[in-house]
């Protein structure tokens, strides 16, 4: 996968990109991340990428031009790099009125072949960029950031681990949360007894049946106390969902 990311400030990926995970996919090929500063695209002496609105109002907004002409050559750029681009890339622009990014998504977007991010800062983007460049808008949370790199990073690495080979374990990121519809169950790890804190006798007992059962119960309660939103989606048997039904009664009762 080739990830370009536009944006007035390529330094604050350098240890994003750099370190960890994604700095251990790039060294094994299996991604390339490259940040381009897409006021180098200005089309005037001052580089000037922002100016104020029509109509009046508070905040500059991005320009246009420079951020089509970024798209363009990164594109370009592409095609002579590989003769064979098998499909358009899926620009996204960082957006707080864009979708809600979710683990759906970044499993949706990690079969794309070539992902663009554009990172906006000011009062917000000329209109034609989203009408005429996109093709997708994402948020991150009813929230609003100075600028939409810290959102493209997140976004980027929840898409990143999910390639083949990122993540050392494989059935790591098919059980994280979210990933199953629930959230995930409790880990446990040496030593078994820790303060008086004991690990559950379950997962010590090497009963892999007894252990997967345990870890969905573990799952199922986790949402309903945490996120119980997400049991409404989640692929549940018709035991657990009269199972849970039960628990939750339980649970109000004892909160009266």
């Amino acid at each position: 996968m080739r990830v370009d990311v536009l944006t007035l400030f390529p330094e604050m990926f350098e240890g994003v990109f750099g370190t960890s995970i994604l700095g251990k996919a790039q060294t094994k090929g299996l991604v390339s991340l490259n940040a381009v500063n897409f006021r180098n695209y200005a089309t005037n002496k001052h580089n000037t990428v922002d100016d104020t609105p029509y109509g009046g109002g508070g905040g500059m907004v991005l320009k246009p031009d420079p951020i089509f002409a970024a798209v363009e050559d990164v594109l370009e750029k592409r095609s002579k790099e590989s003769a064979a681009v098998a499909k358009p890339p899926r620009i996204i622009l960082m957006c707080p009125q864009g979708e809600t990014f979710t683990q759906k998504k970044a499993e949706e977007l990690v079969q794309e072949d070539h992902l663009i991010f554009i990172c906006g800062h000011y009062e917000g983007y000329d209109e034609r960029i989203r009408e005429f460049l996109v093709t997708d808008e994402i948020s991150i949370g009813d929230y609003v950031l100075t600028g939409g790199e810290l959102p493209a990073m997140v976004a980027i690495d929840s898409v990143a681990r999910l390639i083949p080979g990122v993540l050392g374990n494989e059935t790591s990121a098919v059980t994280d949360s979210f990933s199953t519809g629930l959230l995930e169950y409790p880990h446990y790890t040496r030593p078994p007894e820790f303060r008086g804190m004991k690990v559950p006798d379950v997962l010590l007992s090497g009963h892999h049946l007894n252990i997967d059962a345990w870890r969905r119960e573990q799952s199922l309660i986790r949402t309903l106390e945490r996120r119980p939103d997400m049991l409404d989606t989640a692929e549940l048997t018709e035991k657990e969902r009269i199972w849970l039904d039960k628990l939750r009664s339980e649970m109000e009762r004892t909160s009266e």
